[in-house]
Order: structure tokens, then C-alpha cells, then sequence
């Protein structure tokens, strides 16, 4: 609201602003209008809340068998581990501490399953995956019935972990197995054995099974990654005169580094945590030659009736995992995941 008052010789001065208290509406030096704010409507608000009603009746239902599923298990492991307890009569009353956890660092087994583990991982990272990386390349070259082999390479991943297992328990069989037979064959009798029941050669089956079951996955994310690179870049290299071996180093494997990274990660913890095969191939034998953490867990809450050493045994696989997950993403991912960021926030 604005007043006018008349002057001495009845000229009307300029006029005073109640909120400002100056003339024509000019600021007082120092002084700072109110900001206005806007305002929200009733019905907007009303908005906001039923979206955000929507989005939590969405995420509910996963949220509840995530809780159930997934955290109660974990937390469930992790409170029998503290108790002496074989499974049965009710919840655990032997409170022992972590007197299963320093079990578990003076037995031999669990020792020998990490050695195992370790072995596995170096084999699948150096041998496994630069196999199926070579085929994915190959596999992207123009030829005749390339469909069809792609579709031959992956079909072992579509069978499921038991039925490899039965398979390869005929192939490996020492009387009639198609391994000793080939060598018979080749004029290799000498070197025909038990390939399962040996302890100095049954975890080299194990990873053998292991990667004509798994490389198939790892041969398509390749082949996917290498067909997202831009075909000008190669191009480009080869006109500056790159050749074959330079185009590989400089181009491709830089930019399949994202789904390289993924592949280990992969790769890394199914080796972590491998049991199906295992224990339909080998059971862990002979004399717990081809054992996992897996296979030693279920022997001892199942077969042996420790429950509170194997719930023990689970957390240390669960903790194992998550500081590799947690470690790998933060010193390998990390780049990946904050390009991803930057990407989206620029779609945007």
C-alpha cells in the first residue's frame, strides 16, 4: 500500500512505500527486499506425497523379500556362529563366542579350501578368460555360420550345474571315458588314469568342467563389449598405419576394459562360492582334493550336525566376498561407475 502526503507549496511528493520506506520505490542503501517465495499449491503437494506413496508401495514387496530372503539369513548365520549347536531342540543355548571362528583358523581343511579357492580364481582369470576373450575376437569376424557358433560356444551355459556334472563324471570315467579313450587313441595309453579319484589331478578336472561350463558368458560379454566399439576408431588406426596386434593393444582391449572388469568380478566370486558342481562331480574328494568352502560348510552342517561351525564357515565366505566386492569396486570400478555417473547426469 502507498500514501501520498501533500507538500508546503501543494505539490504532491513522490510516493512512500510502507514496506520500504523510501520514495518512488528506490531500496535504502543496505537494505534487502524479502525474497518471494513460491508458492505451492495444495493440489501439487498432494502430488508429491501420492508419488512418493506409489514409489514405496512399488519397492515394498522387494524390499520385504530382500529383508526375508537375503538379510535374515545373513543376520540368522551370523547368531548361530556364535553357539555350539547341531540344528536341533529350538534356538542355540551353548554360547561359545568365537571360539568357531578361531576353529576355523587352525583347521586344515577350511586352510585347504582357501589354497584351493585361490588356485581356482589365478586359473580362471589367466586361462579362462583370455580364452574366451580370443574366441569373442575371432567370433566378430566376418565368416560363414558365425551364428551358429556363437550358439554352440554358449549353449554350455544354458545347462545347469548338475548336468554338467553328470556329463563330465562319464567323461572323466577311467574305464570308458572319452578322455582316456582319446588318449588311447593318440598312442597316449601310458598316460590314461582316474582324472577324479587322483588328489594331484582332480582340481585341474574340476577347472576344466568349470570353464567349458562358464566360458560361454564370458565369450558373449566380450563379443558384446567389442561390438559397442565404433567401428571409425579401428578404422581410423588402421589408415595411421596401425597393425593387427596394434589396433588390439591401443583400441580394442582399452576400451573392452569396462567389461573386462565386470568378467573378473564374475568370475572371481562364483569361484568364491562353487558348490553345486563340486559336490555332484567330486564331493569334494579325494581327500578333500577338489573341497570348497562350499562343499566344507555342508559337510559340517549337514553331514556332521555342526550347525554353529558351519553358519562360522558361511560368514567368513559372506565377509570374504564382501571386502573383495567392496575393494574391487573402489580401486578397479571406480572410474567405470563414475563415467556411468557423468554420462547419465549430461543425458540429463
Amino acid at each position: 500500500m502507498k500514501t501520498t502526503t501533500q507538500g508546503p507549496e501543494g505539490h504532491l511528493p513522490a510516493p512512500t512505500s510502507h514496506r520500504t520506506g523510501t520514495r518512488d520505490g528506490a531500496a535504502r542503501p543496505g537494505y534487502a527486499p524479502e525474497p518471494r517465495r513460491p508458492r505451492v499449491d495444495g493440489s501439487l503437494r498432494r502430488r508429491r506425497r501420492l508419488d512418493k506413496l506409489t514409489v514405496a508401495l512399488f519397492l515394498a514387496p522387494a524390499m520385504a523379500l530382500f529383508l526375508v530372503l537375503v538379510v535374515g539369513p545373513i543376520v540368522l548365520a551370523m547368531y548361530t556362529s556364535l553357539f555350539k549347536w547341531n540344528g536341533f531342540g529350538g534356538l542355540p543355548e551353548d554360547f561359545v563366542g568365537l571360539d568357531n571362528f578361531r576353529r576355523l583358523l587352525e583347521d586344515e581343511v577350511f586352510i585347504g579350501d582357501l589354497r584351493r579357492g585361490l588356485i581356482l580364481v589365478l586359473l580362471s582369470v589367466f586361462v579362462q578368460l583370455p580364452v574366451a576373450l580370443g574366441l569373442a575376437l575371432l567370433l566378430n569376424q566376418p565368416m560363414r555360420g558365425r551364428a551358429f557358433y556363437r550358439l554352440v560356444f554358449f549353449a554350455p551355459y544354458v545347462l545347469s550345474e548338475v548336468i554338467t556334472a553328470v556329463l563330465f563324471t562319464m567323461v572323466f570315467s577311467p574305464n570308458q571315458g572319452l578322455v582316456n579313450q582319446l588318449m588311447s587313441a593318440i598312442g597316449l595309453e601310458g598316460q590314461q588314469q582316474e582324472w577324479l579319484a587322483n588328489p594331484s589331478t582332480v582340481l585341474y578336472a574340476l577347472f576344466f568342467v568349470v570353464s567349458w561350463k562358464y566360458f560361454g558368458l564370458h565369450m558373449i560379454l566380450y563379443l558384446a563389449g567389442r561390438q559397442s566399439i565404433p567401428k571409425e576408431l579401428t578404422e581410423a588406426a588402421v589408415t595411421d598405419g596401425a597393425g593387427s596386434w596394434q589396433v588390439f593393444r591401443h583400441v580394442t582391449l582399452p576400451l573392452l576394459g569396462p567389461t573386462i572388469r565386470i568378467s573378473i568380478f564374475l568370475s572371481i566370486i562364483g569361484a568364491i562360492q562353487l558348490f553345486d558342481m563340486v559336490w555332484v562331480l567330486t564331493g569334494g574328494g579325494p581327500i578333500h582334493a577338489s573341497e570348497t568352502m562350499a562343499v566344507t560348510m555342508f559337510q559340517y552342517g549337514f553331514r556332521r550336525s555342526e550347525v554353529g561351525y558351519a553358519s562360522a564357515i558361511s560368514v567368513a565366505m559372506f565377509l570374504i566376498s564382501l571386502v573383495f566386492a567392496l575393494l574391487y569396486q573402489r580401486f578397479v570400478m571406480r572410474r567405470d561407475i563414475e563415467g556411468a555417473i557423468t554420462t547419465m547426469r549430461e543425458k540429463r
